[in-house]
């Protein structure tokens, strides 16, 4: 943020463990002033001190009042994507949060409503898409392309070239080889070393990662 520029007043999406964890990376990033979250059915009422504002339907009213920025911590890609964009037709702007430990290429690019967790790496002519998680420790070397509402979860390793596709999600601790395609909606088990093309919709795990699911047929 540069000097003099005012810190957005701005509320979080969400009231569970993913947004635990994208409050502190606000606070560390120091990306706002936290208002509170929204979530219309929250365990508590409040996330690490931070109230729970009420459901959805309040929304308008905080676009009103001048908060107008939104951070959408939801792990469902769909939901995630689905929320966002309603939020964009409101009105609230999706800044794009990056954990002051992570690391992102002066080449990178990131999309609206990003969210780079700590330690994270984003390399050189990276490019991750709007509403798309980067968890914690995940490294995405040169030339990744990461779609839109997609999450690559923590300690993911996707070497070199490799695309995946929207809403697609790369489990825990898994593996991708240079220059592999990743499909829209597909899913990544935890631990998995991907070494060929995943189709849309299709689920793989293992080492080498198998088919476990097809996706939909065309």
């Amino acid at each position: 943020m540069s000097p003099g520029q005012c810190s957005p007043r701005l509320v979080v999406i969400g009231a569970g463990g993913h947004a635990k964890v994208v409050i502190e990376a606000v606070r560390a990033a120091a990306a706002g002033e936290l208002v509170g979250t929204i979530d219309p059915a929250p365990a508590s009422g409040s996330v690490l001190g931070i109230p729970v504002l009420g459901g959805d339907d309040i929304l308008p009213r905080l676009l009103s009042e001048g908060i107008g920025a939104a951070v959408v911590a939801l792990g469902s890609n769909a939901l995630r994507e689905r929320i966002g964009s309603r939020l964009r037709e409101m009105g609230f702007v999706l800044p794009t949060i990056v954990h002051p430990s992570a690391f992102v290429a002066p080449s990178a690019r990131l999309g609206e409503g990003v969210v780079i967790m700590a330690r994270a790496v984003v390399g050189t002519e990276a490019t991750v898409g709007d509403l798309a998680i980067v968890n914690t420790g995940a490294v995405l070397d040169h030339d990744n392309r990461i779609g839109r509402a997609a999450h690559v979860a923590p300690a993911c390793g996707l070497a070199g070239n490799v695309r995946v596709g929207d809403r697609a999600l790369i489990g825990v601790g898994s593996a991708v080889r240079p220059d592999i395609c990743i499909g829209a909606d597909a899913v990544v088990g935890a631990g998995s070393a991907v070494v060929a093309e995943v189709p849309s919709g299709a689920v793989v795990g293992g080492v080498p990662a198998r088919t476990l699911r097809r996706g939909p047929r065309a």
